[in-house]
């Protein structure tokens, strides 16, 4: 079992700029060990006859084909936008630039 040291938790602590008490501190690093471990045992599980995936099972794209549309007539777009000058969506000016 790996042990994560209590230094080796309050360094991580203090780069997290966190404070942790005496007893936090033990019962993280108890934590940290246990995840260690868990990490481990993957490692050990692992065969070299075994490729590395990310999925189980194979995955396919299941998006349909892009394919383009017609869009909107621009004079039905004009008729329904709230404000319209030279062909564009006339909007409020937000920042203080010409």
């Amino acid at each position: 079992m790996a042990q994560i040291s209590r230094e080796e938790v309050q360094h991580l602590a203090h780069l997290a700029r966190l404070e942790l008490t005496d007893e936090e501190t033990a019962h993280y690093a108890e934590q940290l060990s246990a995840i260690v471990d868990a990490v481990a045992r993957v490692s050990d599980v692992a065969a070299q006859d075994i490729p590395p995936t990310s999925h189980p099972i194979p995955v396919t794209n299941v998006f349909r084909e892009d394919v383009a549309k017609p869009g909107l007539p621009r004079d039905e777009v004009a008729a329904a936008a709230p404000s319209w000058e030279d062909d564009r969506f006339k909007v409020p000016r937000i920042l203080g630039e010409d």
